[in-house]
């Protein structure tokens, strides 16, 4: 093949002639254009055109820009006339009131006599349309229709009569009218008369209504010529658009900007003056341009000297061939500027180098080679399920390169353990171009002997190739009779690879091939390990992933409590749910108190995974531990921050990763009281079920996340009457990706209206409103229904700073326990009080305050105003006292001292028999 010179025409390739016949059309449109204006106009007006829209919406803007000015310039002259109407009448009331001889007249014994030639010849002189003079009680003595005289007149004049000038549109006895009334006044101010003019509504719009078709004309004019220039506009867009609507347009420059990048020729768009217009992907390669070449010239764009000569030419050339650097290119060159269109040429370019590389066998390899492509796709670089992988392999290799595909995994994959040889095998997948074959179904537990194929690649690791299966030894073994079966069916060569991650085997795959004659051979069973490979990189990251996850849940479940602890005060439901992705920070817990109060705990830690499910149960256990010293919400939840801040420092010195933000929500109830104390860190806030099923969600000041330090933490005091319900519950019920905590909560909201009573039916009503499909985070959910404790079971003294009332108070707790018919308890009560309250009464204040509660144990609580703590200590046998708290210990079942705003309290429970 030479370099240059004529070549036998040859018909351009698919995609090129695609955009020749593109090209043409385009051309014959714009000749048809030029040749048929009026089928063009034709064409514009029809209103699928980007010309007839532009000149659509054109016209409606300027015919919609003229009536708004008609309207608003009639408007405003009507608006004119009628100020003009009112202050004329005005006017001429106000001067016919003040002439002279006007008072005089009223006083005359005939006024419509004297005043009627004058009030004509004021309205015919000043163009009203009547000067009425009247009485002070409204009677006529002159009207411009002489049977009006001596009638009332029409209109208000009691602001007149008190010396006031009335204007005013009303329905007079000639019609719609604006009138003004005006009073005559003596000079000491006395009102003796009344001086109406006014002119009627069809005389004030007179002079709008003669400017009006002016007005019309002007606007009628300036839509002709408006509408004139938008169709010259409109008629040279259709020329440049060739009556193409918006949606073609794009679709056409869409279509050409694809098709120029992705042919695989090369195409080069060259001006009359030889410089550079365009150049596509494939030209910039072939030719090696420089990323600036598109504007420049081309036999600046260091091109062999024959090339650039007649690419910047645009002569017609047909498979010229041209050497450029290693590469022979076949050049067709064709002018741009037939048929009307654009100076310049159009040139394609083919490596012809390529082509000859890319027939025979590399084709018929490419196609082979599809599956393994597909197996790059991000489905095998996800966490999917092992059972996902499995069957997306099955069905790449179908119908490409197998017939069938078969997928055994051994049972402890599926469950993310760790595989053995001595566990079944099952099958998880199976593809085919028929369902009819008569291979082991999905669902089915295999055990393959060591002689078929199968059980040696899972012995050995190592794939096993039978190109001819009816020959292939110990197969048989496996299943006799079915066996037999497949070959019947038609089933003759079979490749069987395992599923290897690592030193791991997995499973088997099996490839079977019946409707392709061509048995396996080795080039195909390296193709089928190259499969296989990829595909068990994804089932092994499934089962790590599986046995996190089932770690992670056992860890989690592990650490949040198994049962609720036996208290009065609430009635407890709960819901703990693991997130999908991954086990989170998520937990809750129920706490006894002293003085039969509850405390209630809901926290979060971000993250999910064993490092969140960890330092959850640390917490939770510092919950725990800060509750025994029986502190309230605020000083709990400092104590919980430091504690954070300090497991921070030290997992971030220990290159471990940090907690990286907890949040947590503390309550407790009283049910002596009712009286519910509440702090937050950055959490949820609470929400608030009423007896009467009304839903709020309490101020509870938010806090910052624990962790962060510096800021003190707050509470808020709620009081709660018997049967209300209290809900704690962490982001993952209100907050997901879809929407933002507020829509979260008023979802919450709607869902706690409708819930039963039970703290049961309150906790699934909320979980089946909330809950997603596959939640992304997980979600903790406590409800709480409070109880109180009634005045019946709890007494209550005060106590005088004087020893000697010791003994009053153990008889009157004497005689409570009797009557609670608890008197097996009394003797050792009395002993634990008086200890009590004798030290409270010595060390503790002036203010002494005695309680026992009857709950599950008989509680004994002395409250004094001083804050200084009781110690247990042995005393030395010298001491003559401090022995009162280690009896007290001895005779109780717990005891122990909690502040309060104003004191303290010791308290001593006994269990009640």
């Amino acid at each position: 093949m030479g370099r240059s010179g004529e070549r036998s025409p040859r018909r351009p390739s698919g995609s090129l002639a695609r955009v020749r016949r593109e090209a043409d059309r385009s051309r014959r449109g714009a000749g048809a254009g030029r040749r048929g204006r009026a089928a063009a106009l034709r064409s514009a007006l029809s209103g699928r055109s980007v010309a007839a829209q532009v000149f659509a919406l054109n016209v409606f803007i300027v015919l919609l820009l003229v009536v708004a000015a008609a309207v608003a310039l009639v408007l405003q002259v009507r608006h004119d006339s009628e100020v003009e109407a009112r202050n004329r009448s005005v006017a001429v009331a106000s001067t016919f009131a003040n002439s002279p001889g006007i008072r005089e007249a009223l006083r005359s014994p005939d006024p419509t006599a004297v005043l009627q030639p004058r009030a004509e010849a004021t309205r015919r002189a000043t163009g009203v349309d009547f000067v009425v003079v009247m009485n002070t009680d409204g009677i006529r003595y002159t009207h411009p229709k002489p049977d009006r005289i001596g009638k009332e007149f029409v209109g208000d004049i009691a602001p007149a009569l008190a010396g006031e000038t009335v204007t005013e549109e009303i329905e007079g006895t000639i019609g719609p009218l604006v009138q003004a009334v005006v009073p005559v006044e003596t000079p000491d101010g006395e009102v003796v008369g009344l001086v109406s003019a006014g002119i009627t509504t069809e005389n004030v719009g007179g002079a709008a209504d003669r400017q009006l078709p002016l007005v019309l004309i002007v606007a009628g004019v300036g839509l002709v010529l408006a509408t004139a220039g938008t169709a010259l506009v409109s008629r040279r867009l259709l020329r440049q658009t060739h009556g193409l609507g918006p949606h073609e347009m794009t679709r056409m420059y869409e279509h050409h900007d694809a098709v120029l990048h992705s042919v695989r020729e090369g195409v080069l768009i060259v001006g009359p003056e030889g410089r550079l217009l365009l150049a596509n992907d494939e030209a910039q390669r072939l030719l090696d341009l420089p990323e600036d070449a598109e504007g420049r010239q081309v036999r600046d764009l260091r091109l062999p000297a024959d090339t650039a000569e007649l690419l910047s030419s645009g002569r017609v050339a047909t498979d010229e061939v041209h050497l450029v650097k290693d590469r022979l290119l076949a050049v067709n060159q064709r002018p741009t500027d037939v048929r009307g269109g654009p100076a310049g040429s159009v040139a394609t370019l083919r490596d012809s180098t390529e082509l000859r590389a890319l027939s025979g066998r590399a084709e018929s390899a490419a196609d082979a080679w599809t599956p393994v492509r597909g197996a790059q796709s991000p489905v095998w670089a996800s966490h999917q399920l092992g059972l996902t992988a499995a069957r997306k392999l099955a069905e790449l290799a179908v119908p490409r390169f197998a017939d069938f595909v078969s997928v055994d995994l051994f049972d402890a994959v599926l469950a993310g353990g760790q595989p053995g040889s001595a566990t079944p095998l099952s099958r998880v997948a199976l593809s085919g171009v028929s369902e009819e074959a008569p291979l082991y179904p999905v669902g089915r537990q295999l055990r393959f002997v060591a002689s078929s194929p199968q059980g040696r690649s899972l012995n050995t690791g190592r794939p096993v190739l039978e190109p001819r299966l009816g020959d292939a030894p110990g197969w048989r073994a496996q299943d006799l009779e079915r066996s037999a079966q497949v070959l019947e069916y038609g089933v003759h060569s079979l490749i069987t690879v395992p599923l290897r991650a690592g030193t791991l085997v997995l499973g088997v795959v099996s490839f079977w091939r019946s409707v392709k004659p061509e048995p396996f051979d080795e080039d195909e069973l390296a193709l089928a390990e190259e499969l296989v490979a990829r595909a068990a990189v994804s089932i092994d990251n499934a089962r790590r992933y599986t046995r996190e996850h089932s770690m992670a849940v056992t860890l989690q479940r592990s650490l949040l409590p198994r049962r609720m602890p036996e208290q009065n005060a609430l009635d407890i439901a709960y819901r703990y749910l693991p997130a999908q992705a991954g086990v989170g920070g998520d937990w809750f817990d129920v706490l006894p108190l002293s003085g039969a109060r509850v405390a209630l705990v809901v926290g979060d830690v971000v993250g999910h995974g064993l490092h969140a499910a960890a330092t959850m149960g640390r917490l939770r256990t510092a919950v725990l531990n800060f509750t025994s010293l029986d502190l309230p919400p605020d000083e709990l939840l400092g104590l919980l921050d430091e504690l954070v801040g300090r497991i921070d420092q030290d997992e971030a010195a220990d290159d471990s990763a940090p907690v990286t933000g907890a949040t947590c929500l503390y309550a407790i109830y009283d049910p002596v009281s009712g009286v519910c104390v509440l702090a937050r860190a950055g959490h949820p806030p609470p929400a608030l079920i009423r007896p009467d099923g009304t839903v709020e969600f309490p101020e509870v000041p938010a806090g910052p996340p624990l962790g962060l330090g510096g800021l003190p933490f707050e509470t808020t005091e709620l009081r709660l009457t018997e049967g209300s319900r209290l809900v704690l519950y962490t982001d993952g019920l209100v907050e997901t990706r879809e929407h933002d905590i507020d829509v979260g909560l008023e979802h919450l909201r709607q869902a706690l209206e409708t819930a039963g009573d039970s703290p049961e039916e309150t906790c699934r009503a909320a979980l089946d409103a909330r809950l997603p499909d596959r939640p992304g985070d997980d979600i903790a959910l406590l409800v709480a229904r409070t109880r109180t404790l009634g005045p019946d079971r709890v007494a209550e003294w005060q106590v005088p700073n004087d020893p000697a009332a010791v003994g009053e108070i153990r008889s009157e707790v004497t005689r409570r326990l009797a009557d609670w018919g608890l008197d097996e308890l009394a003797f050792t009560t009395e002993l634990i009080l008086s200890e009590l309250v004798t030290n409270a009464i010595r060390y503790g204040g002036e203010t002494v305050q005695v309680r026992v509660v009857r709950d599950r144990s008989l509680i004994c609580e002395v409250f004094d105003s001083s804050s200084t703590s009781p110690h247990l200590r042995y005393a030395a046998m010298t001491d003559e006292g401090g022995r009162g708290l280690f009896l007290v210990a001895q005779l109780a079942e717990r005891w122990g001292t909690r502040y309060t705003p104003a004191g303290k309290v010791i308290w001593a429970e006994q269990p009640i028999p």
